[in-house]
């Protein structure tokens, strides 16, 4: 009699401690973040969450990983830096999220670092330039493909367009934001103007809140630049292009590094406009780029869910890199089979990712192993017409070789 009491108690204590395993395993897989869903930056944050989300949807319905199904856990950081610290501070102690990824922009990304080195996580960045060029997190890692000399390689393309005008352009002037990214940015500007004996006639910060970009393009004209390089932030960059059109800006290469250009929502707004800038880009859907495996896929689910969500409609921008992001985590998961964030971060920084922007590796520092930024032009915009822009010929791609569409015109304003 007791010895059947004591196996029907084994065998009940067995079943609990069973469902309390499965119950565990059944726990969602949490991933944390914080993402500009208003202020400045929530054109370009929306449409990267949709694109997660997406990938959240797809990966569940296919029965999640490693036996869990997957939850994306996030919070409106308002565009603003100073929420950032808070913000990510709640995601680890108060959600306990399994991993921790950035929301989008620089300045969102580095006040977040001292507390992934303080709590020890894995970090991933989202098209954050050179953020760990201060920090060296071994744990971190950026999606931004701008290689293992991102201040450098982001401007590069630009100078390079430029110096092969004829006469060689002479003088520069450098007009950035107040900010983490564009003081990346135009540092990497000055270091390429003085390796190639460019004279800087001009070089000025403004703060972010600036409205009227007037005077800095008077300033800008009155020292008559060779070449105009920009690093700026979605409403400046507007501000900006609204100012050099109104004022008649007169140079020969006029951009670099404007964000927000990149967006139809801007691109409509700007119009005509925008003719003859030239600016960075990531991805456009050349037919070079929509070889990569997925992507094809990946673009019409999101271009079917963007008017409901109302974000950008084509999303060629960020949301291919945010979902690639999410690959990568996929990938180093079910590879490592857990969620060790010393583990995780070894195989990262040791293996070649498929995605739908390409193959991706991580080189020193955590960025992309080699760079990929294209340059491109805005070219033979009429009116306001958004259909236009579904066209990439209105945005050319001048370099590299390997994805371009089309020759630089020059000077920007004739």
């Amino acid at each position: 009699m007791r010895t059947a009491r004591s196996l029907g108690l084994a065998l009940g204590l067995f079943a609990a401690m069973s469902l309390s395993g499965m119950a565990r395993a059944a726990e969602p897989i949490t991933i944390g973040f914080g993402m500009a869903l208003t202020g400045g930056l929530a054109a370009i944050g929306k449409s990267a969450l949709l694109a997660m989300k997406i990938w959240e949807e797809e990966t569940n319905a296919k029965g999640g990983l490693i036996g869990r199904p997957v939850k994306l856990v996030y919070y409106d950081d308002q565009s603003n830096p100073s929420t950032v610290p808070a913000l990510y501070t709640k995601l680890i102690d108060v959600d306990k999220v399994d991993l921790t990824i950035s929301g989008y922009a620089t300045n969102m990304t580095a006040p977040a670092m001292p507390i992934m080195i303080q709590k020890n996580r894995l970090f991933f960045g989202l098209f954050a330039l050179a953020v760990n060029s201060e920090f060296h997190y071994p744990k971190y890692f950026s999606m931004l493909p701008s290689g293992p000399d991102p201040k450098h390689a982001f401007a590069q393309p630009f100078f390079d367009i430029a110096m092969k005008g004829d006469p060689k352009p002479q003088t520069l002037a450098i007009a950035a934001a107040d900010a983490e990214y564009p003081k990346n940015a135009s540092e990497g500007a000055r270091d390429i103007a003085k390796k190639l004996g460019l004279k800087i006639a001009y070089d000025r910060s403004y703060p972010p809140q600036t409205t009227d970009y007037s005077p800095i393009i008077r300033a800008i004209q009155a020292v008559n630049p060779d070449i105009v390089f920009v690093a700026s932030y979605p409403p400046d960059s507007v501000g900006m292009v609204r100012a050099a059109n109104e004022l008649g800006l007169k140079t020969r290469y006029f951009g670099g590094g404007m964000v927000g250009l990149q967006i139809l929502s801007i691109k409509q707004q700007l119009g005509p406009q925008l003719n003859n800038i030239l600016d960075y880009d990531w991805f456009l859907p050349t037919e070079k780029m929509l070889e990569f495996p997925g992507i094809k896929e990946f673009l019409k689910a999101y271009q079917a869910k963007a008017p409901a969500e109302g974000v950008d409609p084509l999303g060629w921008y960020l949301p291919p890199f945010a979902y690639a992001e999410m690959q990568v985590l996929q990938q180093a998961i079910e590879a490592t089979k857990g969620l060790d964030q010393d583990k995780l971060a070894d195989y990262i920084r040791s293996n070649s990712f498929k995605t739908v922007v390409g193959d991706v590796s991580f080189g020193k520092d955590g960025e992309w192993a080699k760079p990929r930024v294209l340059e491109v032009q805005f070219q033979n915009i009429t009116g306001t017409d958004p259909e236009q822009f579904k066209d990439i010929k209105t945005e050319v791609v001048i370099s590299p070789n390997e994805y371009k569409t089309g020759d630089v015109i020059a000077p920007y304003k004739k």
